[in-house]
């Protein structure tokens, strides 16, 4: 992948279009932001705005139709499949509103379980250990995903998705089934994450409650993008 900038997301005028019959769709109609390291950044749109076609462009899984993606200054879309699948495995991490936790693993096993996959060998229980205590689960790395409320199984998801240290993590509405109380503190941690981690989130959400939490706000309408502001 070509190197050209150092900054750690760029979207340069993102359009994406689907064949329907008759012609094609326009999810995305020209999407374009600088996003600096370390940043929180709120992705907000009703459904069907385009956030997650954003959002699967973003995290290399799919390739915009027109414009550039860059990732920490690399031109994503001109990747190989293979320099992708390294890319999403190692630089990026994902949190989904749906947990999806295995319900026969603890805490602790979920998260680690993770490491293993991400083919990392030595330090896995450590590390574990150390996010579900930066997430405030010190306490409870033995429980089972049943005896935990959602909102600590999406904080355990949160730790899953850190612990290989992503650059880049991508959540699409992590906080829809949760109540307002625990929506914010789950959005909280994300604040303190950029700080403590560096890392440079990308968070999915149509609650207008949560739009003063990030550093930027992108609002898509329809595939088009109504504010980007920082």
């Amino acid at each position: 992948m070509e190197q050209e900038t150092n900054k750690i997301i760029i979207l340069d005028n993102v359009k994406r279009r689907f064949p329907v019959a008759g012609g094609t769709f326009e999810a995305l109609k020209g999407v374009s932001a600088e996003i600096p390291e370390g940043s929180l950044v709120i992705l907000k749109g009703r459904s069907g705005s385009g956030k997650t076609t954003l959002l699967n462009i973003i995290g290399a899984l799919d390739n915009p139709s027109v414009g550039r993606v860059l990732l920490e200054g690399k031109n994503i879309s001109k990747a190989s499949d293979k320099e992708k699948e390294n890319f999403r495995r190692t630089r990026l991490g994902y949190v989904f509103q749906s947990v999806s936790l295995i319900p026969t693993m603890n805490a602790l096993q979920n998260v680690e379980f993770s490491l293993r996959l991400a083919g990392i060998r030595k330090g896995r229980e450590e590390r574990a250990i150390e996010c579900l205590k930066m997430v405030g689960l010190g306490g409870r790395i033995k429980h089972m995903p049943a005896e935990m409320s959602g909102g600590e199984q999406q904080r355990v998801a949160i730790a899953r998705a850190i612990a290989h240290r992503p650059k880049i993590l991508l959540a699409d509405e992590p906080t829809a089934e949760l109540d307002s109380a625990m929506a914010a503190e789950v959005t909280k941690l994300f604040q303190e994450m950029t700080k403590k981690e560096g890392v440079t989130i990308i968070m999915t959400t149509h609650d207008v409650g949560l739009m003063d939490a990030g550093d930027m706000v992108i609002e898509l309408e329809h595939g088009e993008q109504v504010i980007h502001e920082s």
